[in-house]
């Protein structure tokens, strides 16, 4: 699993080096969660996990009249995120654990948002409470996470193809599928100071590859950014060199009209400030 650490450091930079594929990757979700953003009135909001900024910019660009913040543990994305945001002067990026930030005191978002950046966080419970204690008076929360493993063949299926699979966090550790379980979500919500939880499935197709040469777009994102990035980096280059001939295989089986995709599976969760 990929920790605090290392998102500080090379896994950070390679995210925000690679920021274009991660907003193609995603693109689906985004735009879902800006649709979803539309039920709730809000005039600050809060990203946590922010990445290299594409929810808190669209967010931005699409309501002048509303302050954005987001936050992230990377320096190296929050610094992509500020050079993509330099043109806007309604939004914000700031280098710190979402979990423990303290913003200023004219800052109270009443929309706390996330694009897949809550489930890693150490204590979970923890950190909910800290965002209900510094949002405003019923603030709304809106977030996506990954459901279960299986249900994410972008996961699964180059997994597959690892000649060792990678040990699985427990399902109560954090990792990208932490906040599979609805019910264990509902109830660190509901334990922080969040009511009225609700969960839509949202699947989407997440694409790998497209452009000129979509299956070598395809393996060069699987070993850069994606779920076995971490595996292939730390290969012998032989091993290496069978394990990107796998990703190839897999690749061109999921090509359609130039684009790689495998579908992965979400859940849109959103709350009230209790």
């Amino acid at each position: 699993m990929t920790n605090a650490e290392e998102w500080q450091g090379r896994t950070g930079q390679n995210w925000a080096a690679q920021w274009r594929r991660t907003d193609r990757s995603f693109g689906p979700l985004t735009e879902h969660l800006l649709k979803r953003s539309r039920e709730f009135h809000f005039r600050a909001a809060l990203e946590v996990g922010c990445g290299a900024g594409e929810l808190s910019l669209a967010l931005a660009r699409g309501r002048p009249q509303v302050t954005v913040t987001g936050v992230d543990i990377s320096p190296h994305l929050v610094a992509a995120a500020r050079e993509r945001g330099g043109h806007l002067n309604n939004v914000a990026f700031e280098v710190a654990d979402a979990a423990g930030w303290v913003p200023e005191a004219s800052f109270a978002p009443d929309l706390v948002v996330s694009r897949h950046g809550v489930m890693f966080f150490a204590d979970p419970a923890a950190a909910f409470a800290h965002l209900a204690g510094i949002a405003a008076p019923d603030a709304g929360l809106m977030f996506s996470c990954f459901r279960a493993r299986d249900d994410n063949p972008f996961f699964t299926e180059v997994a597959r193809l690892l000649p060792q699979a990678e040990p699985a966090p427990g399902p109560d550790e954090p990792g990208p599928f932490a906040f599979a379980d609805a019910a264990r979500v509902e109830a660190i919500l509901t334990a922080a100071g969040w009511g009225n939880v609700s969960f839509e499935p949202f699947d989407f197709a997440m694409i790998a590859g497209a452009g000129e040469s979509p299956v070598g777009d395809a393996a060069e994102y699987f070993a850069t950014i994606g779920p076995a990035a971490r595996a292939a980096a730390e290969m012998a280059p032989e091993e290496r060199a069978r394990f990107l001939d796998r990703v190839r295989e897999l690749a061109r089986r999921n090509l359609n009209e130039g684009i790689v995709a495998l579908r992965a599976a979400a859940w849109i969760v959103t709350a009230r400030k209790a």
